[in-house]
């Protein structure tokens, strides 16, 4: 995120005559959370961020200073991404699926697929960097978080949150789907 992020939420926070105080009022955190994020010391969670975005009327893009910003729209090429249940926002400039071999004992509540972001600053040895961004039931849901993201690049969106991934976690040598209604009750 580096400084990109604290400025510009320094600067948003100014334009709407805010205090540091009265942000982490409307945001529910500690005035103290405000200070570390302006100056570069921490970074707010996701769904932290999206609220950021949401109170303060501002996109992901002009919030997290990624690129040229359209106030929804983007010309650029890239998209930012949302992966709620990883905790991650990535922007780039495509999404490759990730089939799961054995590796993780592919049984009926593991997931099957994996998404990762393609970033566009290729290294000379390692290549484009890749960012994971979530689980998948099945190469059905993967497949259709794709589309909808290509169909988002292509409208010149400027983020998009997923829709289809699934929460996961190890258990034992394998990934397990977590059923998040189950765990709700």
């Amino acid at each position: 995120m580096g400084a990109g992020f604290s400025e510009n939420l320094k600067k948003i926070r100014k334009e709407r005559n805010l205090s540091q105080e009265e942000l982490a009022e409307m945001l529910e955190v500690s005035r103290q959370a405000v200070s570390k994020w302006e100056a570069g010391k921490g970074y707010p969670e996701v769904e932290k961020l999206l609220e950021i975005s949401g109170k303060l009327d501002v996109s992901l893009d002009d919030l997290m200073g990624t690129g040229k910003s359209t106030g929804r729209s983007r010309q650029d090429g890239r998209i930012t991404i949302i992966s709620p249940h990883e905790n991650v926002i990535v922007t780039c400039y495509k999404v490759e699926p990730v089939p799961l071999g054995t590796r993780y004992m592919k049984k009926e509540d593991s997931p099957h697929f994996a998404l990762s972001a393609v970033g566009m600053e290729a290294h000379p040895f390692w290549g484009q960097p890749k960012t994971f961004l979530g689980w998948y039931a099945d190469e059905e849901q993967a497949g259709r978080e794709i589309a909808e993201i290509r169909d988002a690049l292509a409208r010149g969106d400027a983020q998009y949150e997923l829709k289809y991934s699934v929460r996961a976690e190890r258990r034992g040598l394998r990934m397990k789907i977590v059923d998040e209604r189950k765990e709700a009750l």
